[in-house]
């Protein structure tokens, strides 16, 4: 199976077929003089790229640069294998990222925590990343990949301290990794256009993460690139939703936080409440219970839940 979108301005996204579900997780193609990829998904998804490559006619020898928006594994996992097919291409990341590419021991153990025994399925092999193959971008430092385009990195923190969003000049678009949350394309049939936050651990921040959307309005992003999935070439609809989303999240965290002790107990209650809220919401648009939509949805908020009650235990500890 293989799906490739074509979104215009000279960028196509090979879908990596992550969880083995369509829309989840994909590589942006950007074709210019210097062929740049945005993600590469987790190992098992190196297939669906290479054949994806393959199909639109671009050959792993011209690739120049791999730009990972962040190192969590189902965006940067698949990096070090996919490098292997890569002769000539450099992989670009974040300064604070940089590290565990290179000895991605805390990487692993890290995701393990989270992912359990599903680790192997998900994300094997994770290969280290020579230091000579990588760059580092700061913020606000720019890529020229051909004469009339260039690539602006912008540091924004709020999903993870290690995100770099990527603002593209040729399509005024914003490759913006799990920034400003998930776009659950499984929805689009019914004519809704449906977002949450991304609150999985162990940094996420919520000041930070609402800053990050106005930096991209500042910016005057005209459409967004997500790591889940696809564009939105409407920009003001995710930042309401994000607005909408994100303090129920807190407070429905805290509430659970408040009325549990143990860590397990308050990520369940969260993640249970979390998916009922939604689920109403859903509901009110006409969404029924058994869409398919809510089986990826109920994985998302267990993983978003372990983060917020993650982050209200460092928020307690500094007090």
């Amino acid at each position: 199976m293989q799906n490739i979108s074509e979104l215009g301005y000279r960028i196509s996204l090979i879908d990596g077929f992550d969880l083995d579900r369509r829309n989840r997780t994909g590589t942006y193609v950007i074709a210019d003089t210097d062929i740049t990829l945005v993600e590469t998904s987790a190992s098992p998804s190196i297939p669906h790229l290479l054949k994806g490559l393959d199909e639109l006619g671009i050959a792993l020898e011209d690739i120049t640069y791999i730009i990972l928006t962040h190192i969590h594994l189902d965006h940067a996992g698949g990096a070090g294998l996919f490098l292997q097919h890569c002769p000539n291409a450099k992989v670009i990341v974040h300064p604070k990222g940089a590290r565990h590419l290179e000895d991605p021991t805390r990487l692993i153990a890290g995701a393990k925590a989270v992912y359990g025994e599903e680790f192997n399925e998900l994300f094997n092999p994770i290969l280290p990343i020579p230091f000579e193959r990588m760059m580092t971008k700061h913020d606000r430092d720019t890529l020229q990949i051909s004469d009339k385009s260039s690539l602006i990195f912008y540091d924004t923190p709020g999903h993870a301290n290690h995100h770099l969003s990527i603002y593209d000049s040729v399509s005024k678009g914003i490759f913006s990794g799990d920034t400003v949350g998930i776009y659950y394309r499984e929805l689009d049939d019914d004519g809704l256009e449906f977002y949450l936050p991304s609150t999985s651990p162990n940094q996420f921040n919520p000041e930070a993460m609402l800053a990050a959307a106005k930096l991209y309005e500042s910016i005057g992003a005209e459409r967004i690139y997500f790591g889940h999935y696809g564009v939105s070439e409407n920009p003001n609809e995710v930042y309401k939703q994000l607005h909408y989303w994100l303090p129920k999240f807190v407070e429905t965290a805290k509430s659970a936080y408040r009325d549990y002790n143990s860590f397990e107990e308050q990520v369940a209650a969260t993640s249970k409440n979390l998916f009922t809220e939604v689920t109403v919401h859903l509901g009110e648009k006409g969404i029924t219970t058994d869409h398919p939509v809510f089986e990826i949805i109920a994985m998302d908020l267990k993983v978003c839940s372990m983060g917020l009650i993650d982050y209200l235990v460092k928020q307690d500890s500094k007090k």
